[in-house]
């Protein structure tokens, strides 16, 4: 049975959210923890299986363990959106995730085994008869999601998404769960699935680190400072590079470069230190001033992978009644598993009603 047969076409963009400040006040919507992996579509028509990724793109290849997974589910007729995500340790691990993208099918397979991905479910866009959910409202497609789920008796590489539509218990995830949560996503209980559009709202869990700077880039063509190198101490008590930070107003720059130019000569990284020239830099953009380790910033960021901020941090304040010695990569708490995060979500009273239990298999 072709892909072609099914009511979804396999080239159906996902739908999107947009980032807001906070959960929305007014009734209407559904709430449900954010999934930092690789957004997935699903489908399947008979013994054909096939995996999408947002951008498009085939991720079968990367991920026959949930391939296989799907293929033998007592239903072979689906089309599911969700969230692959991998948990190395109880924690969910990005750098798992992206080790997969392996040109070589064996090295791809050999991490299967090791670490076996989750596929976390949060949407569904056809019926139990075949037909398209599309332009279904949310509260449909979620109820066919749960009912899908369990016909298909809880395997252990599948996860049903919790949620629940009390904003205070929503709020209460954020504070409660702490750093194993990366956000919430709101999703209108009478919305269609928008596909390509920001038609859901995402809040993201923002944490805070205390950092030393232990260098500085100056800005492209000029001599005012342009980025700050940011270092988080080890046990060992070497300084490790894990991010930087360029949103440095412009009205401060000059006295912060005279600033930092008065601290040049210092140590700088004695851990792991800023990477060198790549095909996506040249040799000036990667060129920096090691600095002694007196200055302290606490920054704002959303991910970090492999001890290290997966994107650009936001300057908050100076904490000059901090010690740099303070500053160590205890502070970059990992997220949790699935299994342990909806254990954690449907702990409190009447979280996530509908939400599965998070069965054995992967924690």
């Amino acid at each position: 049975m072709p892909l072609s047969d099914l009511p979804v076409p396999p080239d159906l963009a996902t739908m999107e959210a947009k980032l807001v400040d906070e959960i929305p006040r007014e009734p209407g919507w559904r709430f449900e923890p954010k999934w930092d992996g690789f957004r997935c579509l699903a489908f399947r028509a008979g013994d054909a299986v096939e995996l999408k990724a947002k951008s498009g793109k085939a991720l079968g290849r990367y991920f026959p363990d949930v391939v296989a997974a799907l293929g033998a589910l007592p239903v072979d007729r689906f089309v599911i959106d969700g969230e692959l995500t991998i948990a190395v340790d109880g924690q969910l691990s990005f750098d798992a995730l992206q080790l997969r993208l392996h040109p070589a099918e064996s090295r791809v397979r050999k991490l299967a085994a090791e670490h076996p991905a989750c596929f976390v479910l949060f949407d569904c866009l056809m019926d139990g008869h075949g037909r398209s959910l599309v332009e279904a409202p949310f509260t449909r497609r979620r109820a066919e999601l749960e009912d899908l789920y369990a016909r298909l008796g809880a395997p252990a590489a599948l996860r049903l998404s919790p949620g629940t539509e009390d904003r205070q218990e929503a709020c209460g995830w954020l504070s409660e769960v702490g750093a194993a949560l990366d956000g919430v996503v709101a999703k209108r209980l009478d919305g269609p699935y928008v596909p390509g559009e920001r038609a859901m709202l995402k809040i993201k869990r923002m944490r805070t680190a205390d950092c030393v700077v232990g260098g500085f880039r100056y800005e492209q063509g000029g001599r005012k400072v342009g980025s700050l190198l940011l270092g988080l101490y080890d046990e060992k008590g070497l300084l490790d590079h894990v991010g930087f930070c360029s949103t440095i107003a412009n009205a401060e720059r000059s006295e912060l470069t005279r600033r930092l130019e008065a601290l040049a000569g210092g140590a700088g990284f004695t851990g792991s230190a800023p990477g060198g020239p790549s095909r996506w830099s040249n040799e000036r953009s990667t060129e920096w001033t090691p600095l002694r380790h007196e200055l302290v910033a606490e920054v704002r960021y959303d991910h970090v992978t492999g001890e290290r901020f997966r994107h650009g941090t936001k300057l908050l304040r100076w904490r000059r009644d901090k010690d740099p010695s303070q500053c160590t990569l205890e502070q970059l708490r990992p997220e949790a598993s699935p299994g342990r995060l909806v254990r954690a979500l449907t702990s409190a009273d009447g979280a996530g009603q509908s939400a599965s239990p998070a069965p054995g298999g992967i924690a």
